[in-house]
């Protein structure tokens, strides 16, 4: 019997539903999440900006027992109150097995966690032997990655890429494997062309129509970056038009 995907779906529970014009369910991904279901390695959400990735990402981490702004399980910061109230109406389905390790890394929180991390644990938090804040943006980023992550984990990112150069970025995709190799699961809200071409992994596309499996090529950034950089002589006046 296989451990993974330690969180195999998650699904509404809509009898505790009272207003579905109401935030967030109001958004038609979220809306129309009836059973969503995991890859046992990578599951990616893509989509438009607004079309619901961070707050059903930020959702699927709180019901799993994350801090809002990231971190360990262990760890309990919320600097600011603008968590949505999703994570109350999922239901987890998760595996027999227990992951050993846990992280929830978000883009737009990671420096507060660096700065508590800093502050309590300096160079005996697992980041490696330099300070989070003696490193760039990126480096901390890949520090989390490469350094704190140890295996046999349920990890959780929302938009990793934000710090990452394209260089950093394909590094990140050797140490998702690495670590997808030692047993661990991934779910990532992404809009990265090249964290998403991971192979075998499940992308799962958010729009208005709600929530739908693509390809890797069926994603508007594989087709719009492909297209722009084939093309960007011909785009570039167009795009600079007054």
């Amino acid at each position: 019997m296989q451990a993974r995907p330690y969180l195999k779906a998650i699904s509404l529970k809509e009898d505790m539903i009272t207003d579905w014009d109401k935030y967030p369910f109001n958004i038609p991904a979220i809306r129309n999440i009836n059973t969503l279901q995991f890859h046992s390695g990578v599951t990616f959400f893509v989509g438009e900006n607004g079309a619901g990735k961070s707050t059903l990402i930020e959702s699927i981490a709180l019901a799993m027992g994350f801090s809002s702004e990231g971190g360990t399980r262990n760890f309990n910061l919320a600097t600011a109150d603008t968590i949505s109230t999703l994570h109350r109406y999922l239901k987890t389905i998760r595996s027999f097995a227990t992951p050993k390790d846990y992280y929830f890394l978000r883009a737009e929180s990671f420096y507060n966690v660096a700065t508590y991390m800093d502050q309590v644990g300096g160079i005996t938090s697992g980041y490696g032997d330099k300070l989070l804040h003696e490193r760039s943006h990126g480096e901390a980023f890949m520090a989390a990655l490469t350094l704190k992550l140890r295996g046999k984990g349920l990890y959780i990112f929302d938009e990793p890429e934000a710090a990452l150069s394209p260089t950093r970025q394909m590094a990140a995709i050797s140490a998702i494997h690495q670590l997808v190799k030692k047993e661990s699961q991934f779910i990532i809200a992404t809009h990265s062309p090249i964290l998403l071409s991971y192979p075998d992994a499940k992308i799962l596309h958010l729009d208005e129509h709600g929530i739908s499996e693509i390809s890797y090529e069926e994603t508007e950034h594989f087709s719009i970056t492909r297209s722009f950089l084939n093309n960007y002589k011909k785009l570039l006046p167009t795009l600079l038009e007054d």
